[in-house]
């Protein structure tokens, strides 16, 4: 070689690559962010097996009672209910027939007095009911019969519409309609009447499944 790069005498410079200092620089940064992020997630999961495992069930169990408490004060207590339905024997029923078949409303009758109920008045409906009625039958009484005798006569009627009107007795109206084809047969309503009146889960109880 030549001119600039001429070389003279026996020794060579020797050719060293340039450091790649920046590299290094790099590396080094990385490694630390990568040790930082590894140590933090460990310390995410120490938490969520131990202080934060507790918090999430504290905080379902919490829950859980909320739902019981809400459910407990936005419904009436079904032991109150029960208490507010009248016996059979306490209920005084007048059985009306509204269809042109003569003799259902006394035999309607004598079937309710076997079954416990009292009977007051049996014959032909009012004209406002008289071949108005379509259905099995219409359930009638005060407004203070919806929670004590109309549910409970119910049980005797199935399909029975059940309304209210402004009386001031606590006498309820039988109406017999142009579907009647007969009382629930007694084991049938006896057991409706048991369900009606069994004491219901509480929201105490709900809340301790939880």
């Amino acid at each position: 070689m030549g001119g600039k790069y001429r070389i003279t005498g026996n020794k060579y410079p020797r050719m060293r690559r340039p450091r790649r200092r920046g590299r290094l620089v790099f590396l080094a940064v990385a490694s630390v962010a990568v040790l930082g992020v590894a140590g933090w997630g460990t310390l995410q999961l120490i938490d969520v097996f131990t202080g934060g495992k507790k918090a999430v069930a504290a905080g379902a169990k919490g829950d859980c009672t909320t739902k019981a408490d809400r459910a407990a004060t936005s419904s009436p207590s079904p032991a109150a209910s029960a208490r507010d339905l009248l016996k059979p024997g306490q209920i005084t029923v007048n059985v009306l027939n509204a269809t042109p078949r003569k003799g259902l409303a006394k035999q309607t009758a004598d079937e309710l007095k076997k079954r416990g109920f009292r009977i007051g008045q049996v014959g032909n409906a009012t004209k406002e009911f008289d071949k108005k009625v379509k259905g099995s039958g219409i359930l009638l009484g005060p407004a203070s019969a919806l929670n004590t005798s109309l549910p409970v006569l119910a049980t005797q009627l199935a399909g029975a519409e059940q309304r209210t009107d402004t009386r001031k007795g606590a006498d309820v109206d039988l109406i017999i309609g142009a579907g009647f084809k007969g009382l629930t047969p007694q084991p049938a309503a006896a057991q409706a009447l048991t369900a009606l009146t069994a004491p219901r889960p509480s929201a105490t109880a709900v809340g301790k499944n939880c």
